[in-house]
């Protein structure tokens, strides 16, 4: 035994000095030396050794421990053997070693002997290097790295070179070597002298068979092995026209084309206009249809609210009783608060591959993740290592902060939580994953990855020192030098230093510093900024009563981190996540701004209370305002909220906290125009003579109800289709917002038409009538600030902006080229790390282990081979990990299928099922490395009906590369599975598909691109029907409203573009509310349109927006802005950017839309003046070109009995008489020619939209 080497794991015995002869091998010996190296038989009579039957003995025992993790090539495997086969038994041993060092020893019996203690060994450097190269793509599937990694000491596989390997091998600190060797590579061609003859013999390449019935290393293990793999196709170039951006100019071609062709008609129609005036066509059968539908529509609201109006009290009680009923039904609610369930559908490809999965390997591993940087940023040192060499250490790596780390981990180890339904105390234990000990697990046996785990988590091992001397330099060891060679050699017992110790971590499994540190540049992990401590917890379905259990330790563990944090905040900033951190993250930000979302509604109650009322005097401030009419207003807002959850809710539909927050805000912004709409007409309708209260509020419902119904209808039936969604959080909110939307439209038609009946009778008791001319803050006006205003607005917009159209459609498709796609967080993922990928092909292998593709070399393409390889570029970061390899022996000396042997032939199918148990629950030691236990044992399940392989994709931090990563992933895993069904026997339904547990999140944006714009066509087909029917077949009106309604989504996704808004299904769902919102401003304003009586497309157009204008400002604007403003103070992310970001543009970009845009292009494309609808008593008059208009506000007269002029008179003894504003400085226009103007390009910079060009080109 070599008395200089302290700890081995092998037995350290050296060979005595023999300068004689080689030795005749004979009987065991030759027979034995035929087993282990082949190379040196001459035949029976003509082989000669130098080594004895025992020192051959030994070194077949020391090959085979090389064997478990170089056997998967044959070629490396062998190479390997015949280094010290020559190092050993060659009978020309002398001509290439020297021995430097001996010691004597006396035997037992006395004698004296001279033992070998270090020796030179001469290699040429082509012999050394071809034996190298065939060795170091060798992978070890247990871990998914090189086997290299556990063969080069501190350098690892990255660094390694032939040199640093051999020198790994002969140091006698390594725990394997017996003794010390010095390697001395000689260059090619040169003699060292002395009589040295260097080492030149043959080196399998890693491509060559061993004999004729062999094969060489597979694909995987050897990069000459794979067949040729052509090139990824290289991305495509940005789209250029010259040195322009293609988009750009494409979409200036476009303006110039559009603008010519807008001019060019715009002179041909000047050309053919007549100066006189001529009879209004006649009507054709469309427009006698539509006016007879809008009759009967105005019919039959009018008699419904003459009947509400009648009896107001019976009607409320019974809106009153039905929405509560209704909302009864939320007490069976169920708030759906897992993101899988949220975001992902479940029959969509990654729930269902999640599904079986779980089904047969159970819920995948949950992970508690902290992570410690410095917060001083305290300076790194350099430590010079007297066996290592010099190395920069961050200053995050010290003494002090891994015994901070060791106290934190204490803490968590210990922590436990009691569970008072078991009765019984919960701790680390119970959930932890255990992988070598998984049935009676021991604090110790749990998988926790950290650096101080290369110590142990011993502080005494921490703190260790000792003395070493290397060559002619003495110096001091300690952590430093240890952590230094773990981080290199993470799979090593025993390190190299005189501290031997082991780089394993407590339960037995390796630590990878890619998981224990992060922040470190290149491969420099001594220089990390960043220390993780990762528990890996098991998983439970949520039925199982450990599902609680795991959920309350975590629980626990982040209370024991947060108190942590805030004793060691000075010092250190400390991150940290449980698996439960998102849904928990999700629901605390959701309810902490459930006050901003209360605060929001009370500001537009504030609101519309005030905006509805007419003041005319200090001292009827509480007459004239309708706060009662405001709260019942949002009462059946919010009843029918309540009233559509509950509905939904006993049909069994879930609900979540985001569609409570959403819903509402849509309804409220639905269900405040049309009562701004419903009040303000009544407020400025007069009654006529001899009509009662009830028949004024029923022929003033008759005028706005077909406009209401328009808009509701078309919003019922846009969500509804846009339920056709896979994604259940927008299916569920379509649903929701669809009901409660039609819940609203007949609340509004029966309760609040009572409560506005109520109100009237409340005003009239206290002797005021509401008639005449008044001022209304929000809208409420005849001949007040906002209709002079909106009425100068009208013309202005409509005679001097003729070609807003163009610039909105064609500036918006050269902007907004530039939106991101993707999730506002990396939903339940650390920004750092990597993923593990499993591969699970579902079925039997075929044909037993042939199928399972021969071993290590009987299948070079399967399972990683070249498949895919272009596709798979964000998967590569670390090799794979398979059990078939490892189970099924080769041709040498094995350890597998439980049991070490000397396999001559693979195991037959019977042997295969029988021993296959075996292997995958032995525990993997140093003598049997190829026990499955902890690797394998839960990657295939009883009768193979699945079996599974692990990778590691690469770092991923943006959705985009999580997006890329699944999309590569998928297309690897068909390529692997298209290969497979080659194999004869293999059922053509075979397949392979990945899995990781990010995919169910990020399956979407394969897909929501195309079926966003699939949900958005399809809320706006019948946006275009329900118009084309409602306005009275009116073609026209009804493509106007689909234009505009288009413009307001293509703008908002350009400035989501802008704003940094990314397009994700929570984007989706605002759009799809974009859509019933953009209704609002749009379908009011066309219906008032449709229905004007003025002879010309502007006057119309005009009057619409006059008429209008003020309603929808006042009804959807004003009240959506309030809200949306106060969102901004919301903590949550998702609120701030989704909701009032997206929000906010929504509301402006449909206000711009609604009263800039539309009153334009439906002066130009509007119905023809004489194909209106007409209602009784109507006459018109086509005019060609006139000198004059109709004043706006024309003067009423007072009909008899009419007593609204008290007003005026009481508004003139206060300064301003009838027609008169309050305000002065605002007048309506005198005399404004309808004759079409020249462009205005200045109204260019009130949009500057984007498009969708780029943006789908990035978001694929």
């Amino acid at each position: 035994r070599n008395p200089e080497v302290n700890v081995s794991l092998v037995s350290s015995n050296v060979p005595c000095l023999y300068n004689q002869p080689a030795r005749l091998a004979t009987g065991a010996l030759l027979q034995l030396l035929r087993s282990v190296c082949p190379e040196l038989v001459r035949g029976d009579n003509d082989t000669r050794v130098c080594c004895t039957l025992r020192q051959l003995t030994a070194l077949q025992v020391s090959v085979a421990l090389s064997g478990t993790v170089l056997a998967r090539c044959p070629s490396c495997s062998r190479n390997f053997a015949n280094l010290y086969c020559n190092n050993i038994c060659s009978p020309d041993q002398s001509l290439f070693t020297n021995v430097t060092r001996i010691v004597n020893r006396t035997t037992v019996l006395g004698v004296q002997q001279e033992a070998v203690v270090e020796y030179q060994c001469f290699y040429s450097q082509r012999y050394a290097d071809a034996a190298f190269d065939s060795c170091k793509g060798v992978r070890l599937p247990a871990t998914g790295g090189y086997a290299i990694d556990t063969m080069c000491g501190i350098y690892g596989a990255r660094l390694c070179t032939t040199q640093r390997w051999l020198d790994f091998q002969g140091d006698k600190n390594n725990g394997l070597a017996p003794l010390q060797i010095d390697f001395q590579l000689v260059p090619n061609g040169t003699q060292p002298g002395d009589g040295i003859e260097p080492l030149d013999e043959r080196a399998w390449g890693c491509n060559e068979a061993l004999s004729s019935d062999q094969q060489p290393c597979s694909c995987q293990d050897c990069a000459e092995s794979c067949p040729p793999v052509p090139a990824p196709p290289s991305p495509a170039p940005p789209f250029r026209l010259g040195a322009a951006d293609g988009a750009l100019v494409i979409c200036a071609m476009l303006f110039g084309f559009f603008a010519l062709v807008f001019l060019t008609a715009l002179m041909c129609r000047g050309k053919k206009k007549k100066k006189k005036a001529v009879l209004a066509p006649r009507r054709g059968c469309a427009v006698r249809l539509g006016t007879c539908s809008h009759r009967f529509l105005a019919g039959i609201f009018r008699r419904w609210g003459t009947l509400v109006a009648g009896h107001p009290l019976p009607v409320l009680v019974v809106a009153a009783v039905v929405a509560a009923g209704l909302s009864a039904g939320m007490a069976t609610l169920r708030l759906t608060t897992d993101p899988v369930e949220l975001w992902s559908a479940p029959g969509s490809q990654a729930r269902q591959e999640k599904a079986f999965y779980d089904e047969h390997f159970g819920p995948f591993l949950r992970t508690c993740q902290v992570i410690v940087t410095a917060r001083d940023q305290r300076p790194g040192a350099t430590y010079d290592s007297v066996v290592l060499g010099a190395k920069n250490f961050s200053g995050v790596l010290s003494a002090e902060v891994l015994q901070v780390l060791l106290e934190l981990q204490d803490q968590l180890t210990g922590a436990s939580v009691w569970m008072q339904e078991e009765g019984r105390e919960v701790t680390l234990q119970d959930v932890c994953y255990a992988p070598l000990n998984p049935s009676g697990p021991s604090l110790a046996d749990c998988c926790i990855n950290s650096v101080t785990q290369y110590f142990q988590n011993n502080r005494t091992r921490l703190a260790m020192v000792a003395t070493q001397t290397v060559g002619k330099e003495t110096g001091t060891v300690d952590w430093h030098d240890h952590l230094i060679y773990c981080v290199n050699s993470p799979l090593s017992f025993k390190d190299i230093t005189s501290l031997e110790l082991s780089c394993m971590a407590e339960y037995g499994g390796p630590v990878f510093p890619y998981i224990a540190l992060g922040g470190y540049p290149d491969s420099e992990y001594t220089q990390a900024e960043a220390l993780i401590i990762t528990y890996s917890l098991n998983n439970f379905p949520r039925s199982d009563p450990r599902h609680k259990w795991v959920l309350s330790w975590e629980q626990r563990f982040l209370e024991v981190v947060r108190d942590f944090q805030r004793n060691h905040s000075q010092n250190l900033s400390i991150s940290f996540m449980a698996e439960r951190s998102l849904e928990d993250e999700i629901n605390r930000t959701t309810g902490e701004d459930i006050p901003v979302f209360a605060v929001s509604y009370l500001v537009v109650f504030a609101y519309i209370a005030l905006a509805l009322g007419e003041y005319t005097a200090w001292r009827r401030v509480l007459v004239e305002s309708k706060v009662t009419l405001a709260l019942g207003g949002i009462a059946v807002v919010l009843g029918a909220v309540f009233a559509s959850m509950g509905f939904l809710a006993l049909l069994g539909l879930p609900s979540s906290l985001i569609i409570l927050e959403v819903v509402p805000f849509l309804v409220l912004a639905v269900g405040a125009d049309n009562i701004f709409i419903f009040v303000q007409e009544y407020q400025q309708s007069q009654r006529e003579v001899g009509e009662t209260r009830e028949q004024h509020i029923g022929r003033v419902l008759a005028q706005v109800a077909p406009s209401m119904l328009l808009c509701s209808l078309s919003e019922v039936i846009c969500f509804l289709l846009g339920a056709l969604s896979s994604m259940p959080a927008v299916r569920t909110f379509a649903l929701t917002a669809s009901v409660a939307i039609a819940f609203d439209f007949l609340l509004q038609m029966s309760g609040f038409v009572a409560l506005l009946a109520l109100d009237a009778r409340r005003q009239e008791v206290r002797h005021w009538v509401p008639l005449g001319p008044r001022v209304g803050i929000g809208g409420g006006v005849h001949k007040g600030v906002w209709g002079v205003a909106w009425g100068a607005h009208g013309y202005l917009v409509t005679l001097g902006g003729r070609g807003v159209p163009l610039y909105p459609m064609c500036v918006g498709l050269a902007w907004g080229t530039h939106g991101s796609l993707g999730a506002w967080v990396p939903l339940g993922r650390p920004p750092r790390g990597v993923l593990g990928v499993y591969w699970v092909p579902p079925g039997c292998p075929p044909q037993g282990p042939s199928g399972a593709c021969h071993g290590a070399t009987g299948c070079p393409l399967f399972p990683w081979g070249v498949h895919g390889v272009p596709a798979a570029a964000p998967l590569g970061a670390y090799p794979a990990s398979h059990w078939v390899p490892m189970a099924v022996p080769t041709d040498d000396i094995s350890c597998a299928l439980g049991q070490c042997l000397n396999a001559t032939r693979r195991p037959t199918v019977e042997e295969f099922e029988r021993f296959l148990p075996w292997f995958l629950h032995d525990l993997p030691t140093l003598q049997c490395a190829k026990g499955g236990l902890g690797a394998y044992d839960t990657a295939v399940t009883r009768c193979l009906p699945a079996s599974r392989f692990m990778a590691y994709q690469r770092p991923l931090r943006t959705s985009q590369e999580y997006t890329a990563a699944l999309r590569a992933a998928r297309a690897l895993a068909e390529n692997i599975t298209g290969t497979l069904r080659q194999v004869p026997g293999t059922d053509p339904d075979f397949r392979v598909f990945p899995y990781t547990v990010t995919y169910v999140y990020y399956e979407q944006y394969l897909t929501v691109v195309g079926e966003g714009l699939f949900t958005l066509v399809l809320c706006l087909v019948p946006t275009f029907l329900v118009s084309f029917v409602l306005l009275g077949m009116d073609l026209r009106s009804s493509v106007a409203t689909l234009i505009t309604i288009t413009m307001i989504l293509l703008d908002t996704v350009g400035i989501m573009a802008l704003w940094d808004i990314p397009y994700n299904a929570v984007a989706l769902i605002n759009l799809v509310a974009a859509v019933g919102i953009s209704v609002e401003f749009v379908s009011h304003l066309t219906c008032a349109f449709a229905h004007s009586t003025k002879p010309t497309h502007v006057e119309r157009a005009a009057e619409a927006t006059i008429t209008m204008g003020s309603k929808v400002v006042a009804g959807v604007a004003m009240t959506n802005l309030p809200g949306i403003v106060v969102l901004a103070f919301a903590k949550a992310q998702l609120i701030q950017i989704f909701f009032f970001r997206l929000n906010l543009i929504i509301t402006l970009a449909g206000l711009a839309h609604g009263l800039v845009f539309l009153p334009v292009l439906l002066s130009y494309m509007g119905k023809a003046p004489g194909d209106g609808a007409v209602t009784p008593g109507d006459t018109r008059v086509v005019e060609g070109t006139a000198t004059a208009l109709t004043p706006l506000f024309p003067r009423r007269t007072q009909s008899p009995g009419d007593t609204r002029g008290q007003q005026g008179q009481r508004r003139a003894r206060h300064g301003a008489g009838p027609g008169q504003p309050l305000l002065r400085g605002l007048g309506a226009p005198a005399a404004l020619s309808p004759h079409h103007p020249p462009l205005c390009p200045i109204l260019l910079l009130l949009f500057i939209p984007r498009s969708y060009l780029n943006w789908f080109s990035q978001s694929q």
